[in-house]
């Protein structure tokens, strides 16, 4: 190997760590300031994130809202990256943030996208970036246990879950004492956007099987806690936790 490959090899291992460095401690000291103060800035697009603590974990207090690309409500895989904003069919980035349902709810992705290529992991933490900021996670299905014990139980814990507005019946046991602000932005099944008012719905990154993986729900007319599993094809919410 002669040695103009051989620099050129080295200068790419370089670049590779740069950027993995990056992720991890380019304005790690700031960002921990920011949170400090409960909000977290995504550097990707700007986006502002209300955070909270709850026990030892840090999670968004609000659903992930980056939109690199939006896809056309006819089309669903779970084999490419696809992202949905709620009611919005078309493929203008501009027109979907503008839409009311983008502002509240943020975006539904498939679980491709969620995961951004990454396999299935049920560790704590879950290890898988996918479609969160750099230095935050999407949680895995024990994570999402934890908080829900920390809480009280799935039989409790969705009244201090759920937000106390933008729900079809905001009084059904709507305290967000813990201050998750657990809103329902419905989902995409299947070519047809569902339950907005009623319930939310957000990923884990734990399969339960080739074509299903384990997911929260949140419902209008209960305090429950529900743990099912989605279709990979379908659109859900993504709620991050920090590293």
């Amino acid at each position: 190997m002669n040695k103009k490959i051989m620099s050129f090899l080295l200068m790419g291992i370089i670049v590779l760590l740069v950027i993995s460095t990056n992720c991890n401690k380019d304005g790690d000291d700031d960002q921990q300031t920011e949170i400090k103060s409960g909000k977290f800035t995504d550097s990707r697009d700007g986006k502002v994130y209300k955070t909270v603590k709850i026990n030892e974990q840090l999670w968004m207090a609000e659903n992930l809202a980056y939109l690199p690309t939006v896809s056309i409500d006819s089309i669903c895989s779970n084999k490419i990256p696809l992202y949905y904003v709620y009611n919005y069919s078309g493929t203008d980035v501009n027109a979907a943030k503008a839409n009311a349902n983008y502002t509240v709810y943020g975006v539904l992705y498939n679980w491709e996208a969620a995961m951004d290529g990454a396999g299935s992991s049920n560790n704590i933490p879950s290890g898988v970036q996918g479609a969160c900021p750099c230095g935050w996670h999407l949680p895995s299905d024990d994570e999402w246990d934890i908080l829900v014990d920390n809480l009280g139980g799935s039989n409790v814990a969705g009244a201090v879950l759920k937000g106390t507005t933008y729900w079809k019946s905001p009084n059904q046991g709507a305290t967000n004492s813990s201050g998750f602000n657990g809103l329902p932005g419905g989902y995409f099944s299947f070519k047809y956007f569902v339950n907005a008012s009623e319930a939310g719905y957000w990923w884990s990154t734990t399969e339960q099987s080739t074509e299903r993986v384990f997911n929260r729900s949140l419902n209008y007319n209960n305090i429950h806690v529900f743990g099912s599993n989605g279709h990979k094809k379908a659109g859900f919410s993504i709620r991050c936790i920090k590293d």
